[in-house]
Parts: structure tokens; C-alpha cells; sequence
């Protein structure tokens, strides 16, 4: 699991305040700590009663969900949370975006959460880079803000969504996969090192040999690139590069 990289925040800025709902004191001492290491504001509760009663006492900017709690399931939490009259907050109408945090994999309960007005759903165990992604995606989506479609060549991914498709077929990628192609992408027509590569992907996670590029660039290929015109190319001795097909 990556350690978020804490971002820098101009003076005066509010960071968001999330409120982290689950009912093992593991989890959620994991999730408090790491998410004020990555620059939020976090209350936590273990049950749905007290998740309740911090939400109307300071409105968060985003609840971290648990489904499985000991009184109230995560689904009457967020019944209950959207009747709680509150004030308005500044920078956001509507309700309090919920992102569910669960070890439930039922893709009814996915459904159910999300027509309950859940704007985002991750299941147990998650990639913790991940979850911090999708937190600054919902809060951008729930502010009326985007990030911009990215692409090269008939090659498109959504970072907020974490989605990405090849000459219009969706491609499915795990985390590390995503960040990967994103730095190509993102650094489009220029060689990026392997060390460079390691440093912005893994980060903390690895301890830097080299080699686990390499695997993970034979993976890409093999889901994005396996057709032509070919995207990701090798430079010998130096590391890999994105570039759209020439004219």
C-alpha cells in the first residue's frame, strides 16, 4: 500500500474535512492517519449513531462510509444523513457527497448504495492511492470541477474516473497499471527514466529495482498497445516514452 505524497496547500487554505465511518479501530486509525498525511481534515466514528451525530455538528466535506456497522447499516447512515438539515457550505451545494467503504463485494449492494444518492463506491482491501484519488474526484465532481480527458492517439483515460479506452474499447487496468499509464501520458513525447518512473509511480511503496518497470510496461502493452499503431515505445538504455502515430 503507496503512503500518500502530502500535497502543498497555499496559505490560508481550508483543507477538506472528511469524516471516516467503520467500525474496526484498525481500519479506521489507518484511514484517520493516513488521510491527514495527505492533507485532509478527518473526524472518525466506529458506529452509525456517532457518524450522525459529528456530521451535524460539523458538516463534512465527504464521509468515508463502512456498509457493516454495529447499530446502523452504512445504507440507513447515508437515509438519514441526507434528512439531517444543515446549513449551506461554502464552495458546494447539495448533500454531503458518500463514498462507501466496504469489505461487501455484492454488486447489489454497489446498486443499492449508490440510488441511495452514494457517490462513489470502493470495496475491502483497496489500494490506499486509489481511495485518495477517487476522494479528490468525487469532491471535484460534487464542486462542478473536471479534470480534462487526456489523450494521445486514438488512446483516451479520465483521471477522475479512472478510465481508459483504446480506439474506443474500454480497458481495464489495476492501480499501479493506471498511475503508470497516466505518467506516460501525462509526460507524452518524452522519455521518462526508469528511476523517474519509480520515483513518480511507486514512490514509497518499492525499493527501487528497476526491473518492476519493465514488468509493468510488459503489461500495458499487452492491454493497451497490443494492436497498431504502437504507443509505448522502448529507448534503449534510457526508459520508456508515449507518442501518438506520426502524421
Amino acid at each position: 500500500m503507496a503512503a500518500p505524497t502530502p500535497p502543498v496547500r497555499p496559505a490560508g487554505d481550508r483543507p477538506d474535512h472528511l469524516l471516516v465511518v467503520d467500525d474496526e479501530p484498525t481500519v479506521r486509525e489507518l484511514l484517520r492517519t493516513a488521510l491527514r498525511y495527505a492533507g485532509f481534515d478527518v473526524d472518525a466514528a466506529g458506529t452509525g449513531r456517532e457518524a450522525l451525530d459529528l456530521a451535524a455538528r460539523r458538516t463534512p466535506d465527504l464521509v468515508l462510509l463502512d456498509v457493516m456497522l454495529p447499530d446502523l447499516d452504512g445504507f440507513e447512515v447515508i437515509r438519514r444523513l441526507r434528512a439531517q438539515p444543515r446549513a449551506p457550505h461554502p464552495g458546494r451545494g447539495g448533500d454531503v457527497p458518500v463514498l462507501f467503504v466496504t469489505a461487501r463485494e455484492d454488486r447489489r449492494d454497489l446498486l443499492h448504495g449508490l440510488s441511495l444518492g452514494g457517490d462513489d463506491y470502493i470495496t475491502k482491501p483497496f489500494d490506499l492511492e486509489e481511495l485518495i484519488a477517487r476522494i479528490h474526484a468525487v469532491l471535484r465532481r460534487t464542486r462542478g470541477e473536471q479534470t480534462a480527458r487526456i489523450t494521445v492517439g486514438d488512446l483516451a483515460i479520465e483521471p477522475d474516473s479512472h478510465h481508459v479506452t483504446r480506439a474506443g474499447r474500454s480497458v481495464r487496468l489495476s492501480p499501479t497499471e493506471f498511475r503508470l499509464l497516466h505518467f506516460l501520458v501525462t509526460n507524452a513525447g518524452r522519455t521518462m527514466t526508469k528511476n523517474q518512473i519509480l520515483e513518480s509511480v511507486w514512490e514509497y511503496d518499492f525499493g527501487g529495482d528497476a526491473g518492476i518497470v519493465d514488468t509493468y510496461i510488459s503489461y500495458l502493452r499487452r492491454k493497451v498497445d497490443s494492436d497498431e499503431p504502437k504507443l509505448i515505445h522502448t529507448v534503449r538504455g534510457v526508459g520508456y516514452v508515449i507518442r501518438g502515430p506520426r502524421p
